[in-house]
This record gives structure tokens, C-alpha cells and sequence, in this order.
């Protein structure tokens, strides 16, 4: 989290003259401190966005500093969030069976790297069960078929809606997510899959990505939408290969760089450092 900061200021709005200062007197008119301020006007669309952090006094809250904020937001038609940094994000996490980026979500988590409150750990398989018994996080198997998706999917909402989860994380959860359920969380879910996407669609990408000698593997988190693998891209990474490496190692490479990468894009949502900016983001880092 940012140094010195209670909370972070987020906003968006067709890009005019004086926003910035309009913003900056009425931090300082609340007796607030501006601790950290990005800013980007994107001459393609016309729109600017901005991250402040900022830090307040001890009686502030958000309510009260948006009472504050109002008049400025209105007068420039603002699009805007106000963050309570105390407050840590509830997550839930879904998995498969491939553990690689669960494991390193729990460990960061732990160590207070990511700060986040997981709710629960969610599968299609019992293969994580004993890990998140051993953490002292509840566990839920959801099992899937074709004819159960609609009855599982209302399931795993009515958990989203009891646990009051604002992300979820999809650390390799194997399943794609129906329209409906994707528009209902439109913003609130991050996945992660290789960058091998689309040439090595479906199954064993690692297997035919070497079969063709690929010299890098990849991966990318990225917003969940209706469109498969295609929404708003937070943050991607590669790892060199070349021809000695066996399959074995790709996976294994690929397994590193899908953790590092995901374990990056939830940084990264959780310090409040990501817009939408149509299908794009804008990355404050």
C-alpha cells in the first residue's frame, strides 16, 4: 500500500482545463494531504483519468470527505470512487487442480503482500480442500457439469452476495463462467491464462508450443468479460525458453510466470491502481 496514505481518490472525466487544480484545492480545503498524484488524458477518446492518494485527518471518513468532494466532482462531471485503505478488499479465490497460483496467492496474503481478506476458496475438485483447511479458510466444492452450470453458477453468487466479496480471483479455475454471471461481476473478477492464446487454444498448449519450438512463454491477467479470454488487460509477462528446454520446463516456466503475473494484477487492483478505459486499462503504478 502507498506510504502515509489513508485513502485513495480515483477518477475519470471527459478531459478539460483545470481538473487537476480543482481537485488538488479541494484535498487541501479538508485539511487533507495529496501523498501520491498519477494522471493520464488519453488524446484518442478525450478522456483523463486520475489516482490520488491522499492522507487525512484522524475523525475523516469517506463519507464525510465525499461530502467535501461533491461540489468539485459536479462541477466537472466526475466519474468518481473514493478508497478507504484500512479497509482490505474481500476476495474469493477459485481454483482447479493445477495449485501453482493458489499457493503463491497464500503465501503473499500471509506474508501481508497482498492485502486482502480471503472469504473462502472455492473448486470443482476437493484437490485444495486439506490446503485451505490447514489455513483456517473456508472451503467450497462446487462441483460442475453441462446440465449443472446454471444451478452451480447460482450457488457461487449467492456465495459472492453472503460473504460480501468485492474481487474474485480465478487462480486457474479450469471452467468459463457463463455471460450472465460475468456481466453480474463486470469488473470484480481477474483470470490469468498463458499468453500462448490464441495459437495454442484447448489442450496441452505447453505440449504443441513446443512441438512448434517457441523461443518465450507468457502470461496475462486480465479482467473477465462474456468474451473469452479477451477483457481488459492489467499486466503481462514473459519468460525466455529455448531449444534444450524440455516440455517439462516450459510448464514449469509457465507455471512461475502465471503465478507472478496474477499475484501483480491483484497488487494492483487491491491498491486501487486500475481504471477502465473502454476495452484498455490505464495501470497507475
Amino acid at each position: 500500500m502507498q506510504k502515509g496514505a489513508d485513502f485513495v481518490l480515483m477518477i475519470a472525466a471527459e478531459d478539460r482545463k483545470g481538473i487537476v487544480a480543482a481537485v488538488a484545492n479541494s484535498i487541501a480545503s479538508q485539511d487533507c494531504n495529496i501523498v501520491e498524484s498519477s494522471q493520464y488524458g488519453d488524446a484518442n477518446t478525450g478522456r483523463f483519468f486520475m489516482r490520488v492518494a491522499i492522507s487525512v485527518p484522524k475523525e475523516m471518513t469517506t463519507e464525510s470527505f465525499s461530502a467535501g468532494f461533491t461540489p468539485v466532482a459536479t462541477a466537472y462531471q466526475l466519474d468518481w470512487r473514493i478508497h478507504d485503505l484500512t479497509q482490505k478488499l474481500r476476495t474469493m479465490i477459485m481454483v482447479s487442480q493445477g495449485g501453482h497460483c493458489l499457493n503463491d496467492l497464500l503465501y503473499r496474503t500471509s506474508t501481508g503482500r497482498l492485502p486482502m481478506t480471503i472469504t473462502s476458496i472455492v473448486s470443482n475438485h476437493t484437490t485444495w480442500q486439506r490446503r485451505a483447511k490447514h489455513e483456517g479458510i473456508d472451503f467450497h466444492h462446487l462441483p460442475i457439469t453441462p446440465e449443472s452450470k446454471m444451478e452451480q453458477e447460482s450457488r457461487l453468487m449467492e456465495l459472492v452476495e453472503t460473504q460480501q466479496v468485492d474481487l474474485v480471483i480465478l487462480a486457474r479455475y479450469m471452467q468459463v463462467l457463463s455471460d450472465q454471471l460475468c456481466r453480474k461481476l463486470d469488473g470484480r473478477v481477474i483470470n490469468i491464462h498463458h499468453s500462448f492464446l490464441p495459437g495454442f487454444k484447448g489442450a496441452k498448449p505447453y505440449h504443441r508450443a513446443y512441438e512448434r519450438g517457441v523461443k518465450m512463454v507468457g502470461a496475462t491477467a486480465h479482467y473477465v468479460t462474456p468474451d473469452l479470454d479477451e477483457g481488459p488487460i492489467i499486466t503481462q509477462d514473459v519468460s525466455i525458453v529455448d531449444h534444450a528446454d524440455t516440455v517439462e520446463d516450459l510448464i514449469s516456466q509457465g507455471q512461475d510466470t502465471e503465478s507472478r503475473v496474477l499475484s501483480r494484477a491483484v497488487k494492483l487492483h487491491l491498491e486501487h491502481r486500475v481504471m477502465l478505459n473502454g476495452a484498455r486499462t490505464i495501470v497507475f503504478k
